[in-house]
């Protein structure tokens, strides 16, 4: 292997598949599972799922896929390496990979924030290191092996993220990843249905640990009831708000779209400006820190990490829109952070409006768990916009509240209607939801040409 080539024969013998012995040469780097995103020379794997990738097998060759992983016969033209399984073959494949490339690794997990501390890590990482990171959605079985398998020898640091919904999930991901340093942001109430309680989520976090290589150290949010009280069992460095933790934070400030705080902890005092508001940021931005100082980065890489991180994706955008401050935060929600987003918007000047969707996978939590939240959203919003499955357990909390208006809406076009004819210059609109209940669609089929002129109507 060189430069991150992998003949078929040596991947064929890591995954226990078969290859012709006229392709045992064939090197691929890379590999990919979707046509649209193909590399030249990369392994095309064909997974079956919703799709038969199978089906588009031959097109991934046509455009330059070096081989094929796959579990159904091809033209014996075609160099492939065949087994029974493709994902289990593809993640045998990563595993024996990483275990080849000598960088620092460190994987992320927790209930929210994960995506976002990953990000702050990497950023930080990146000041000093060659360094890799998951892509958007690329946490699970399949995203963490394709991850693994771009890397090549020039890689330092890889920053991988670490999702699931069910037990075992993360397991399966930290023996891929055989992290050096696994740090874990929250325990909450995401995927309570499939894991029964938050000591079922604690344990599955948990399960990052087990693939830790020996030395490696475990990094935990202090401010965390649940993690805080195992911390010490598992000779977890702790990060947090708190004094308690090992990195800590004080003189926090917030200004306009700016954080400022100083960090403390390993003997060293950091000055740190975040361009993004929020405690949960802050809390994120520590964990950051935490990680930049085992990795042994100067105060100041990792005061400019920080300085250049920013939000991707649909997490907190903050922009105006024709005179309307905009906060777009609709990748996921939990209770955690729905709490966390409303003191964002509570924050703001002028009328303030919740815009908010239906949070998924709650299971028997779920009507109280709404409920709550509306009454969280009354005290930070003076108008509730509710969509999706509970939200009008949304509506009853903030109404118990006193909130100025609160109502549910069964489309996303009903609520796009109403939300634009209630927006007037100066109001901040926070956006969030459950991935599933895609509140990005009301933002997006606003007409922004009608915000700004109500104010002269």
């Amino acid at each position: 292997m060189r430069n991150g080539r992998i003949t078929l024969s040596r991947a064929a013998q890591w995954c226990g598949g078969r290859v012709a012995p006229e392709f045992a040469g064939t090197a691929f780097s890379g590999a990919n599972f979707d046509t649209r995103r193909l590399q030249a020379g990369e392994l095309f794997v064909a997974i079956v799922g919703a799709r038969d990738g199978h089906d588009y097998a031959e097109a991934a060759i046509r455009n330059g896929a070096a081989a094929l992983l796959a579990s159904k016969p091809f033209d014996p033209a075609i160099p492939a390496i065949y087994v029974d399984d493709t994902v289990n073959a593809l993640q045998y494949i990563a595993r024996s990979y990483r275990e080849c490339l000598h960088f620092k690794a460190v994987g992320v997990t927790g209930s929210v924030g994960k995506t976002t501390t990953k990000g702050m890590i990497a950023s930080v990482l990146q000041t000093a290191l060659a360094t890799y990171w998951t892509e958007e959605n690329f946490n699970n079985g399949i995203g963490l092996p394709v991850t693994l398998l771009g890397m090549d020898e020039s890689c330092e640091a890889a920053v991988l993220e670490m999702g699931m919904n069910h037990f075992g999930e993360i397991s399966l991901l930290t023996h891929i990843a055989q992290p050096d340093i696994a740090v874990i942001t929250n325990v909450g109430t995401m995927h309570i249905e499939n894991l029964g309680s938050r000591e079922g989520i604690l344990k599955a976090k948990l399960e990052i640990l087990e693939g830790l290589r020996p030395g490696g150290i475990a990094i935990f949010n202090g401010d965390n009831d649940l993690l805080s009280a195992v911390a010490a069992r598992h000779h977890a460095l702790t990060f947090g708000l708190g004094r308690q933790n090992t990195v800590y934070a004080e003189g926090v400030e917030t200004r306009e779209n700016q954080t400022d705080f100083t960090a403390i902890g390993f003997g060293k005092r950091i000055p740190i400006t975040l361009k993004t508001v929020g405690e949960h940021n802050v809390v994120d931005a520590l964990a950051a820190v935490t990680v930049g100082l085992c990795c042994d980065l100067t105060p100041e890489q990792i005061r400019e990490g920080l300085l250049q991180f920013q939000n991707h994706g649909m997490r907190q955008k903050m922009y105006d829109l024709n005179g309307v401050h905009i906060i777009e935060d609709c990748y996921n929600a939990g209770p955690e952070s729905m709490r966390a987003s409303l003191k964002v918007l509570a924050r703001a000047e002028g009328r303030k409006i919740a815009v908010l969707g239906g949070m998924l996978e709650l299971g028997s939590l779920a009507p109280q768990a709404h409920y709550l939240v509306g009454k969280e959203t009354a005290k930070a919003a003076d108008l509730l916009f509710a969509y999706g499955g509970y939200s009008e357990e949304y509506v009853r909390g903030a109404s118990e509240e006193g909130i100025e208006f609160a109502r549910t809406f069964d489309t996303h076009e009903e609520l796009t209607a109403a939300l634009q004819a209630a927006m007037l210059p100066g109001d901040t609109v926070l956006f969030k939801g459950s991935r599933g209940m895609k509140m990005e669609r009301v933002l997006q089929n606003l007409d922004t040409s009608e915000i700004g002129g109500k104010e002269n109507g």
